[in-house]
């Protein structure tokens, strides 16, 4: 596994839970806005520097058992890392619950996870609405049926989950936020949070709503996913 980061200790990735947050490396989009770009180029020489190894992540791990009680896996894209199953599953051999971020693009993988009951939640980026996926995850060719089947997977997994968006002017309209809200009607939970500048992966910088803008998308949100609210605010 390419290990980039580890958070020792967060209250705040893992709804509920003391955990730790390991970052693994690579993904397969490239949002002009993502803050990881370190974690998604993968330069070697960053690699050197600040990666992790196996065994050094187990034996943290070891010594937290009985003070941490759930381990959030992010990226990255953490389903494109070949070996993610058994990874998971040692982990979880531990008695760590385990949370996923995913970008919802690798439907098989989530599969599995779920059907091995690896997982105990999963959060999903949602990027923008269907039409607009291209755009705001800088890849041309995508598959917007491969995300479709990714929100259903999660929507009937019978675990706990959430879906997510980071919102700036660029890339969601009050508009699109209506599809989004047509399309995840009824799931257990959307949250909206901000954009926030700083150095990203295409190097430019993009324009967050103001706070009175964020609160009217989740009042619409609300008619189709009753639990959608802001987070980061």
């Amino acid at each position: 596994m390419i290990i980039c980061g580890l958070q020792k200790t967060t209250l705040l990735d893992y709804p509920g839970h003391v955990a730790a947050t390991i970052f693994l490396g690579n993904c397969n989009f490239r949002c002009p806005f993502c803050h990881n770009k370190e974690v998604v180029s993968l330069s070697s020489q960053w690699l050197e520097s600040n990666s992790i190894s196996e065994d050094e992540l187990f034996r943290f791990l070891q010594k937290r058992r009985g003070i941490l009680d759930g381990v959030c896996i992010t990226g990255g894209e953490p389903t494109v890392q070949q070996g993610l199953e058994d990874f998971i599953r040692r982990i979880r051999e531990m008695g760590y619950q385990i949370k996923l971020d995913t970008n919802g693009y690798r439907p098989e993988t989530i599969n599995q996870l779920l059907n091995c009951q690896l997982l105990d939640y999963i959060a999903m980026d949602i990027k923008s609405s269907p039409a607009r996926y291209p755009q705001v995850c800088g890849t041309a060719h995508l598959d917007i049926e491969r995300i479709r089947a990714s929100v259903s997977l999660i929507q009937s997994s019978g675990i706990s989950y959430e879906f997510r968006t980071t919102v700036a002017r660029e890339f969601q309209t009050e508009e699109d936020f209506r599809e989004i809200g047509l399309w995840l009607s009824g799931s257990a939970a959307y949250y909206l949070q901000p954009y926030r500048d700083c150095e990203t992966l295409s190097g430019r910088h993009f324009h967050p709503y103001t706070k009175e803008e964020m609160d009217a998308f989740v009042s619409l949100l609300q008619k189709f996913i009753p639990n959608s609210c802001l987070r980061g605010i």
